[in-house]
């Protein structure tokens, strides 16, 4: 990872399993807020060996903790990946089902 970054912003993740993310660095000093939709990953060395890789989702109100992985060892997008594309299409579903209810509240 690039000196001042503290993760990554997933952007896209393909539904495929050995499909790629679309992410950018998120930067150290950028505010901490993960923006609604979006999925920070981030990571630190574990003590022994590997990765300690942690998710966090951003909620129009708030920012959750979304899964840990500890000791990651070598490629960890495979672990991740199947998390974030549930992850992700759960909340582009619950976001299209909202809007259809606003619309059907708001002209009914």
């Amino acid at each position: 990872m690039p000196d001042g970054v503290r993760g990554a912003l997933v952007h896209h993740v393909s539904a495929t399993p050995d499909g790629p993310f679309q992410t950018c660095w998120m930067a150290a000093d950028h505010p901490s807020r993960v923006p609604p939709g979006r999925i920070l990953l981030s990571w630190n060395p574990a003590p022994d060996s590997g990765m300690h890789v942690t998710a966090h989702l951003g909620l129009p109100g708030a920012e959750v903790l979304l899964a840990t992985w500890p000791q990651l060892a070598g490629d960890w997008s495979r672990t991740v990946h199947p998390t974030v594309v549930e992850v992700m299409g759960l909340h582009s579903a619950l976001t299209l089902a909202t809007t259809v209810l606003e619309l059907f509240t708001d002209h009914g």
